[in-house]
């Protein structure tokens, strides 16, 4: 995986077998969650969040938006760490979630996302995210990214018309 200057990678010196990844720039969305921890085995991709009280609802437990985030979130962390994508050169076609339990923000989340299968220009994926204490599942999810297309070739210069 080539470095980028949107993300901080690095492996984590407090997480051994973990690489942390980040944005640089603390002002964009994906700064709510992070920093994150990725851990790629084989066709699966573990990425953690520590949660926090600004990620609860008013019941105490995990919001579904912020669960919803944090899924799309993990599904570019783990395609970035197949080194499927580059940053900032995807996007999400569809994302389906289905709720099942409620998460605490008094240990990590882990989202466990598996590639199904890539093609030309799509990545197909699916996973569940679980309480990292307790293996207590939270949400399963499905969702596909379409990768960059092939970069446009320049336009020529238009010929000037001959002046009569």
């Amino acid at each position: 995986m080539s470095a980028s200057p949107h993300f901080i990678y690095h492996e984590s010196p407090d997480h051994p077998g973990w690489m942390t990844w980040e944005l640089n720039d603390p002002t964009r969305f994906n700064s709510l969650f992070g920093p994150f921890l990725l851990k790629v085995e084989g066709q699966m991709a573990r990425v953690r969040m520590q949660p926090a009280h600004v990620h609860t609802n008013l019941s105490g437990r995990i919001h579904g938006g912020a669960l919803l985030g944090f899924i799309d979130i993990a599904l570019f962390a783990a395609s970035r760490g197949f080194g499927l994508i580059e940053a900032g050169t995807a996007v999400t076609l569809d994302l389906s979630t289905q709720f099942i339990g409620a998460g605490s923000a008094d240990s990590p989340l882990e989202a466990q996302v598996e590639l199904l299968k890539e093609t030309g220009r799509l990545l197909f994926l699916r996973g569940l995210i679980v309480q990292a204490d307790s293996d207590e599942r939270i949400a399963a999810f499905a969702g596909t990214i379409r990768k960059p297309g092939p970069k446009p070739s320049p336009k020529p210069s238009p010929i000037p018309s001959a002046i009569p």
